[in-house]
């Protein structure tokens, strides 16, 4: 009884080491795969243990420092990837990758919350008491209010963004300083953009600007001259303490009168020719040599530009009428004519030899 007792304890013991075997080899099947740290990567080459390896981040090789072959490609990146925008602001290094860099067209720090317009009820009361807190920040709404207007006046009349930008920056210095206070606001824009285009290179004229602000051409250029000595003023200034707005400020080129070369291209557009860009290029080649031309000095450079492509227009044989140019440069039929006169009568000296070689012919010239 006793032999047979401890035959079944002996196979039940059996039974249960089996049991557990099974059950440790299902889990060693199941375990993730582990890479084997004992297995070292050396150069095939040098042989150097331990090796002399470099991770190029850049190129994603890892390279011998040895002797240079490439052991492997597509390496991840696995650094710490810290932004530093604090550094533009207090000349430190702070390393920081929470929100975005600061606006100088703003006031404050920028990190408000902002709390959406909601379908819910408490949506809208959190909407209301944002709205409640905000209405003592005036500066800062008559700023948002001036760039919408900025933005929306140079969209009318195809304003380059960088000259938006800048438009903008030369309204928030004069805000800053007070130096409009108790001007209207709109002044204040004009001369902005005005006076930002001639920076940018890409010029308007007085009466654009009056027709796109309705602001009187004599205040414009009141409002021109102020911001012009203003920004000289800031530029000279060592103790300046708007730092950002003012190296913005000093990267622009120093504001010049407009010159007839730099409207031909916008003019040219405007009259739709087939090849717009070869007459741009004769008629801004024209301009410069009309400079020589004594009959010519003081007149208005949209007169001559309107000239110099009325003249350009009959000599490549894409001729244009002085009321259809007229209508383009803002000048009268009969101003064009006149300036035209001069230019006719030294066509011989201005002509380049060149643009005869392209299709042009003098014979086509009218003579009035």
């Amino acid at each position: 009884m006793a032999t047979t007792t401890a035959r079944s304890e002996a196979a039940l013991i059996a039974s249960m080491g089996m049991g557990n075997t099974g059950a440790v080899g299902d889990a060693a099947d199941q375990m993730p795969w582990e890479e084997n740290l004992n297995q070292i990567l050396i150069c095939p080459d040098c042989r150097e243990n331990p090796p002399n390896l470099v991770e190029e981040f850049s190129n994603g090789d890892v390279v011998c420092g040895s002797c240079g072959i490439v052991l492997g490609d597509r390496i991840i990146d696995t650094r710490s990837e810290w932004r530093t925008f604090a550094n533009d602001d207090q000349n430190n290094d702070d390393p920081s990758r929470v929100g975005e860099a600061a606006n100088p067209l703003l006031h404050g720090s920028q990190l408000e919350t902002t709390i959406a317009f909601g379908e819910g009820g408490r949506a809208r009361e959190l909407s209301r008491a944002q709205a409640r807190t905000q209405k003592g920040d005036k500066s800062q709404k008559g700023l948002n209010e001036a760039y919408r207007i900025i933005g929306h006046y140079c969209d009318a009349i195809s304003i380059p963004k960088t000259a938006q930008d800048s438009a903008k920056h030369i309204f928030k210095m004069a805000d800053d300083e007070k130096i409009f206070k108790g001007k209207p606001v709109e002044s204040v824009i004009a001369g902005c953009i005005f006076i930002a285009c001639r920076q940018s290179k890409v010029p308007r004229t007085f009466r654009e600007i009056y027709a796109l602000t309705k602001v009187s051409k004599k205040e414009i250029g009141k409002t021109f001259k102020m911001l012009e000595k203003f920004l000289q003023d800031q530029a000279k200034n060592p103790k300046n303490t708007n730092k950002q707005l003012a190296s913005l400020t000093e990267d622009q080129p120093k504001t010049s009168t407009t010159n007839a070369t730099e409207l031909c291209e916008r003019y040219c557009n405007g009259l739709r020719f087939d090849n717009t860009h070869l007459m741009a290029r004769i008629a801004s080649e024209l301009c410069d040599k009309s400079s020589s031309v004594k009959d010519l000095a003081g007149r208005s450079p949209l007169s001559v530009a309107a000239a110099c492509i009325y003249m350009v227009s009959y000599l490549m044989g894409e001729s244009r009428t002085s009321k259809q140019i007229a209508a383009v440069a803002g000048v009268s039929d009969g101003t064009i004519k006149t300036a035209y006169r001069f230019l006719y009568q030294a066509r011989e000296q201005l002509v380049d030899q060149t643009w005869l070689d392209k299709g042009g012919r003098l014979d086509r010239l009218p003579v009035n």
